[in-house]
């Protein structure tokens, strides 16, 4: 199929000259049309994720997956005058290797009909490049927010004798079996110094932490924060917040998301013992359920978990940047048909696409904030 690509970072004019492409042959217009296209698109894809840049991402440039090395801690001694020094007898620090290999090709794809652009009142086609933006950024960020879920529940892949490092903390949120726990702001605030807590002790570095909740427990928290003093009134002032990453507690930013697992469903969950109604009108892409992700799953090559193993009791996360990495082969990209494979259906597709891999790395780094009195299994 012959096609145009365009990498979603490029940048630079397409055309130069005074009649501003008036007399341009149509290959340079097809150029300029899939730089819009990829600018829209890549505009839609950082919109909607925000689990990118809170993890430790590589670019894998050769190759189908990349290692990752975790060193454990080890120890210090008085040295003993003329003694050699050749280190210590338990060979430490401990080290161990993750490898992340990069998932199949992920693409959302358009047909554009050329009528139906010429009769629409409406730029199409960016419209549906930033569609196709939104769709990447939500698997993107969904595969990475469940790779720290299953990190927050692992020991540690450093288990040497005398030198076993911390693994993943989960942490109860409120003290009753109802869903409604969930969404209690003064709950959520007492598990986000909880989780602080828990990381200091094992050891995690302050810089890089941040918590991911849904909307609506991340608006009661900013309420709950702000009545309670909790907000540095000095930086942000007296209004009530609402951007991502603004407000902290302990140290950690908050962030809100409707990708992240939450009670087996992604985002949100309604009715029940949540406490929470819903807005109604919901279509198909409010609160769906978990979809298996597991390795056995056609086109993943790590291991997400399936629906069942996830389970129905995570409502959040707490984590640091060392809690996952993911590594990216083909950033965000947009492709757009050219030739006689327009001029034969009357059309192009727009198709955006990106390869990319995640896993949990350092699961001291990983909280999963979770309901009811059993904390969900590893897997």
């Amino acid at each position: 199929m012959a096609h145009q690509e365009s990498s979603a970072s490029a940048s630079g004019p397409i055309w130069g000259g005074a009649d501003n492409g008036a007399n341009s042959t149509t290959a340079e217009k097809r150029a300029l049309y899939l730089k819009l296209f990829s600018g829209e698109m890549f505009k839609g894809f950082q919109h909607n994720t925000i689990a990118r840049d809170l993890v430790m991402k590589r670019t894998l440039k050769n190759g189908k997956s990349l290692q990752f090395i975790y060193t454990g801690r080890t120890t210090a001694e008085f040295h003993t005058a003329g003694k050699s020094i050749l280190g210590n007898d338990e060979k430490a620090p401990p080290i161990s290797e993750k490898t992340i290999t990069v998932d199949d090709l992920l693409i959302s794809s358009a047909f554009v009909y050329e009528l139906d652009e010429t009769l629409a009142h409406y730029d199409l086609r960016g419209e549906i490049s930033r569609k196709i933006g939104y769709a990447l950024a939500e698997k993107y960020d969904r595969l990475i927010f469940r790779a720290i879920t299953r990190g927050a529940r692992k020991a540690s892949p450093v288990s040497m004798s005398n030198f076993e490092e911390p693994g993943g903390t989960q942490i109860r949120v409120g003290d009753s079996a109802n869903e409604s726990d969930a969404y209690d702001a003064a709950d959520l605030v007492a598990a986000f110094y909880d989780a602080a807590a828990a990381m200091d002790e094992k050891g995690v570095s302050g810089e890089g932490r941040v918590g991911v909740l849904n909307p609506r427990q991340y608006y009661s928290l900013i309420q709950q924060v702000g009545d309670n003093g909790l907000v540095n009134r000095d930086v942000q002032g007296t209004s009530r917040q609402k951007g991502n990453g603004i407000i902290e507690i302990a140290g950690i930013k908050i962030y809100k998301s409707m990708n992240i697992p939450f009670l087996g469903k992604y985002g949100v969950d309604y009715g029940g013992t949540t406490g929470e109604t819903s807005p109604s009108n919901l279509g198909d892409f409010v609160g769906p359920a978990l979809d298996d992700a597991s390795g056995a799953t056609t086109g993943i090559n790590n291991d997400y978990g399936t629906a069942a193993e996830v389970g129905s009791l995570s409502c959040g996360l707490i984590f640091q940047k060392e809690a996952a990495g993911c590594v990216e082969a083909i950033g965000p990209q947009v492709q757009v048909t050219s030739g006689d494979i327009s001029v034969v259906y009357q059309g192009d597709v727009i198709l955006g696409r990106l390869a990319m891999g995640a896993d949990y790395l350092n699961p001291a780094a990983a909280v999963e904030l979770y309901i009811g009195g059993t904390a969900p299994s590893a897997y």
